[in-house]
């Protein structure tokens, strides 16, 4: 049963791992960001996360350093102990779509900014693409940051939204 359970947990890890490759990260980034989401304790070693990993210390090092770079992880201290342990990052979801989504979508809607300047005395029929590139990427811009305005209400809100009621139910702390 214990080998059914490692095997699994490998899988899940090494799916994290496409999909935040897929994101634009590192393979490795995502491999370590997928056993720090399932890891019991929460927080894990360089020494730990090499071993559950099977690979160097020098991957682990880079790819933590990336994960706190775009604030997806964070490195903790606890007392007594003189080497130090990763975590994911509060409001880690949060960072993740503001650099991700959030990002992407601004990029997006400034290139179509640059078009329409360059296309200001042409034919009407090019702007009209790049207007409507513009009206796309302004209003996702506005829409991404209303619904993470949304997102910190519900937060704050706290114990009686449906949100947290769902969370609760799948084993929050």
């Amino acid at each position: 049963m214990r080998n059914e359970q490692q095997v699994e947990e490998q899988n899940f890890v090494e799916e994290v791992g496409i999909v935040l490759e897929q994101t634009g990260l590192p393979r490795m980034a995502g491999r370590v960001l997928g056993r720090l989401l399932i890891s019991n304790p929460p927080h894990q070693s360089t020494d730990e996360l090499t071993e559950a990993l099977m690979t160097s210390k020098g991957s682990i090092s880079t790819a933590t350093r990336d994960l706190i770079q775009i604030g997806l992880v964070e490195r903790i201290n606890l007392p007594g102990v003189r080497h130090g342990y990763f975590s994911i990052q509060a409001d880690a979801w949060k960072h993740m779509i503001r650099r991700s989504i959030v990002g992407e979508i601004e990029m997006v809607r400034q290139l179509a900014e640059r078009g329409l300047k360059l296309m200001e005395n042409k034919s009407p029929r090019t702007p009209k693409w790049l207007a409507e590139m513009l009206a796309v990427y302004t209003f996702l811009e506005w829409e991404v940051q209303a619904l993470l305005e949304r997102w910190e209400q519900e937060t704050k809100k706290g114990k009686s939204s449906a949100i947290h009621q769902a969370i609760r139910n799948n084993g929050e702390d």
